[in-house]
């Protein structure tokens, strides 16, 4: 059943406010996958806070005029499926492509991080770096081991002290 202008103008307006404003974008070729396959697809990217939606490519074509995934517009081409984000482009970067070694008809096309254009084989290179929680978890940890080394030297300095003190006394009572 065709789409009326209503449904198509409403369709385009989802497409600007969702994808077409979000800065990381991936462009996916579903052609060959289930039904149960793309339902588990779905799932696995809301649970890492992304949205994935098949679209329509005359639409998304004029939902992205003039926005930064104007860019990829040649490749929305044949069937096109839509997984973006606005928070974390590596764990969706992983996901799709933990997902792509599970079903192979899942291709990248091309895609979008941080608004910079990256082609689909650099899609592997992105999932392989370390998730954000990973790198501030790396960055707390570099910032507190001075801390930590300096307060072990000055929880040291009073024991030291002591043991100084205590050897100058028995060298004062060894030589009365």
């Amino acid at each position: 059943m065709p789409l009326s202008r209503q449904q198509k103008e409403e369709l385009v307006e989802s497409y600007q406010k969702g994808m077409a404003a979000a800065p990381h974008v991936f462009l996916i070729s579903y052609k060959g996958i289930s039904v149960p396959q793309v339902t588990e697809l779905r799932r696995r990217i809301r649970d890492v806070g992304g949205t994935y939606a098949v679209v329509k490519n005359r639409l998304v074509l004029r939902a992205i005029d003039g926005k930064v995934l104007e860019e990829l517009k040649a490749e929305f081409q044949g069937p096109t499926a839509v997984a973006f984000s606005n928070d974390d482009p590596v764990s969706l970067a992983k996901t799709l492509t933990e997902y792509a070694k599970e079903v192979p008809a899942l291709e990248f096309k091309a895609s979008l991080v941080d608004s910079q254009t990256v082609e689909a084989r650099e899609v592997k290179e992105i999932a392989s770096l370390p998730s954000r929680e990973e790198l501030i978890t790396k960055l707390v940890f570099l910032l507190q081991s001075p801390i930590t080394s300096f307060v072990r030297i000055l929880g040291a300095l009073p024991k030291q002290l002591v043991v100084v003190l205590d050897q100058v006394r028995q060298q004062k009572e060894g030589s009365e």
